[in-house]
């Protein structure tokens, strides 16, 4: 797992096509980490 992860570190092909899907859907993203951010403090303060 260690030799994939550093491979797939080491090619720079990769990272072109990790940018634009990030670029592509970067709206939906924001969207989902927003939504995960908001649902993680509700439950944080459920707790105390």
């Amino acid at each position: 797992m260690k030799t994939l992860a550093k491979r797939f570190a080491a090619d720079e092909s990769g990272a072109t096509a990790i940018v634009t899907i990030f670029t592509a859907f970067k709206g939906k993203l924001s969207t989902a980490f927003d939504t995960m951010g908001t649902a993680l403090q509700t439950q944080a303060a459920n707790i105390k």
